[in-house]
């Protein structure tokens, strides 16, 4: 499949390939519900989607594709956390394979999907228990609830810095409480959306909710214990309607999170203190 990005090469050469990351780790957004994460030591990439195809009629992707995977100078490793297409698909992913890093993955997703561009040795089933060393990096793989899923998994990013969550399109469960039992959680996106709205057949106009609510995605984030909330997937596609400002109010009288950061794609992240740092370009 042909890849282009929306930005050209300059958002890769001088953010996920150019920035210094001497004594943290970052965490870049690649929209929807992909992230490039660097340590000093480690490079991996989480979900990561680059197609603009679509594989349902009623959605499309609105956030741009920032870059394109060929144009990676380093990758460790791929994890993916469910088998639907924007989450796993390796006809976008990859060229991000060709310096030999592996993927991890549920089952469902190597049975479900053709994945004859991995070679076999680089394929690896995970499930929850798990946990993967990555250089400096450990990838601490648990539960979760996705109804829309036949397979799905949630990942713990541990470092000596902090700790970072990514959930994929899970909803509130009881592995989410053992979760935020186990670990102190300083980052964790969760994905938001709920509702996605199509024609059937008949021309009437059939709701269908995807993703968490406001209520759940903070009933997720207290279960987690959560500081820093990243609610992703909100606006991605055409069809989906959500309020990230509603996040606010339905957290208001809850612990957590401490904070709510609100990124756009080719924004930055840093583990060890709060705040969004814009693509370089943009900030100049």
């Amino acid at each position: 499949m042909t890849i282009t990005s929306s930005w050209g090469e300059w958002w890769a050469r001088e953010e996920i390939n150019g920035t210094e990351v001497e004594d943290h780790v970052s965490l870049w957004y690649l929209g929807v519900a992909g992230w490039g994460i660097r340590s000093p030591e480690t490079a991996i990439y989480i979900d990561p989607y680059f197609s603009t195809e679509r594989d349902r009629e009623y959605v499309a992707r609105m956030s741009p594709v920032p870059m394109e995977p060929a144009w990676v100078d380093e990758c460790d490793a791929v994890f993916c956390t469910h088998d639907h297409r924007d989450h796993f698909w390796p006809p976008s992913f990859g060229p991000l394979l060709e310096d030999g890093a592996s993927v991890h993955a549920p089952a469902e997703c190597y049975e479900n999907f053709d994945v004859s561009e991995i070679e076999a040795e680089k394929r690896t089933v995970v499930e929850p228990g798990d946990s993967v060393e990555v250089g400096d990096l450990t990838i601490h793989v648990r539960g979760g609830y996705d109804p829309d899923a036949n397979g799905t998994v949630t990942y713990v990013i541990e470092h000596e810095t902090g700790r970072v969550f990514h959930g994929g399109d899970n909803r509130p469960c009881e592995a989410f409480e053992e979760i935020g039992e186990e670990f102190d959680i300083d980052i964790g996106m969760l994905s938001y959306g709920t509702n996605a709205r199509k024609l059937n057949d008949e021309g009437e106009v059939v709701t269908r909710k995807l993703y968490n609510d406001p209520d759940e995605i903070v009933e997720a984030t207290n279960a987690l214990g959560i500081d820093r909330l990243v609610p992703e997937h909100w606006r991605r596609w055409r069809s989906i309607h959500a309020d990230p400002g509603a996040l606010e109010k339905a957290a208001a009288t809850f612990e957590y999170p401490h904070v709510i950061e609100g990124i756009e794609v080719g924004d930055r992240l840093r583990l060890d203190r709060p705040g969004v740092v814009p693509p370089t370009r943009l900030s100049r």
